[in-house]
């Protein structure tokens, strides 16, 4: 390895992009690209970054499976920055295989950072689990400082997703810690953000007196679900009573009738209103009235442990036991258009398939949804066809890419 490739590797690990550039900018051979695709990719130019490791890793060929595993690795960072989250099976594929690659042959550093990138996607996925698994299976010996800091942001964010609050400290800690280590200000500002999550609002709590929304922190929803009491959760579609609890993730009629109930409670909610939110039609007839009355029964069967729920006149009221008290919770962004926006906040480039994966919407609802963003100057829009990303209107800097230092061009 010449002192160039050497001098760039250590310029990118310390997270100095634009040294790296000046060492490698004008050389065409494998392991400079594949600097060059790193920098570019820390700089946040992901679609030349993106070129420029294809370019390393066929120039490495499969005469160097070594390189081309860690050139692999590096494009599958990319492609979780520019949120490609539609990716098949064979891209998983080939990330796992390019992980197994680098285990055997001795880079134990990059290959738990291939098992952070498929962490963090599966985190970005909504799969818990796997991200959990994923990072039960890392080496903390085999990370290096930016490296142990990411790993503790997903850390973080599992442990909020299950409000252990506790546990997210303890992470945010030691990503805190670890950031401190690298030296690197953007992962820096990166874990203080993240640290920011814990005081920001997490959700709403409907107040049938004032009829109006109470924000809520995670502390606060954390207490409120430790409670014996009724809660209908709106940001998990499930109904909590103490310990006992119903998930209704994957029955949203079923919800969307629970929430109709909560919403009206201590009143009845009319047939009208019910048919309306459930099944989305407006005047109904006598067909949707019995299909109500069959889903009715089916949401009374599942919820009769802890709440009743009986026929009025007027439609269907929700029966609370002697001295129970109900609680309806919302996500703290009321509507498709606010989670977009949540979503882009992030800095990083969003496909329409990515955003409709993550916000549980069909590509056709995001892409009327981000029209409408795009007319009020809320979002900006780049590229054409299969390539236009979203990004947020001002990019307030990239903290996001930390890829593989220093040991790249080894080997």
């Amino acid at each position: 390895m010449d002192s160039l490739i050497t001098a760039a590797g250590r310029a990118l690990a310390a997270g100095d992009a634009l040294t790296a550039l000046k060492r490698v900018a004008l050389r065409e051979d494998p392991p400079a690209l594949a600097l060059r695709g790193i920098a570019m990719a820390q700089l946040g130019e992901l679609a030349r970054a993106q070129d420029l490791l294809k370019r390393a890793a066929r120039g490495f060929g499969p005469q160097d499976p070594l390189a081309q595993a860690r050139c692999t690795v590096a494009e599958a960072e990319v492609a979780l920055a520019l949120r490609n989250l539609a990716q098949g099976p064979a891209a998983r594929a080939a990330l796992a295989n390019a992980q197994s690659v680098l285990a055997q042959r001795g880079d134990i550093a990059n290959a738990a950072h291939a098992r952070l990138i498929a962490a963090r996607r599966a985190l970005l996925m909504g799969h818990l689990q796997a991200a959990a698994d994923g990072l039960a299976a890392l080496d903390a010996t085999a990370l290096a400082p930016q490296q142990r800091a990411l790993a503790a942001l997903v850390r973080l964010e599992l442990t909020l997703r299950g409000l252990q609050l506790d546990q997210a400290r303890q992470a945010l800690a030691q990503a805190q810690t670890a950031a401190r280590q690298a030296g690197i200000p953007a992962l820096q500002a990166e874990v203080a953000d993240a640290g920011a999550v814990l005081d920001q609002v997490a959700a709403r709590r409907w107040l049938p007196a004032s009829q109006q929304w109470q924000p809520l922190r995670l502390a606060d929803v954390a207490t409120l679900l430790s409670d014996p009491d009724l809660v209908v959760d709106g940001c998990r579609h499930a109904l909590h009573a103490g310990t006992w609890r119903l998930s209704l993730a994957r029955r949203p009629v079923l919800f969307t009738l629970l929430q109709g109930l909560a919403e009206a409670w201590p009143q009845a909610a009319t047939r009208e209103h019910l048919i309306e939110r459930a099944f989305r039609l407006n005047p109904p007839d006598d067909s949707h009235r019995a299909r109500l009355r069959v889903e009715i029964g089916r949401l009374r069967r599942l919820v009769a442990p802890v709440v009743g729920i009986e026929a009025t006149p007027q439609g269907f009221a929700l029966q609370l036991r002697p001295g129970q008290s109900l609680a309806l919770l919302a996500p703290p962004l009321a509507s498709t258009l606010d989670a977009v926006t949540a979503l882009l906040a992030d800095g990083a480039a969003w496909s329409t398939s990515a955003l409709a994966l993550a916000t549980g919407e069909s590509q056709r609802q995001l892409q009327r949804s981000l029209a409408e963003l795009l007319a009020q100057g809320r979002v900006r829009a780049i590229g054409q066809g299969r390539a236009r990303r979203w990004l947020a209107p001002t990019l307030t800097g990239f903290t996001t890419i930390l890829l593989l230092p220093a040991a790249l061009p080894s080997g």
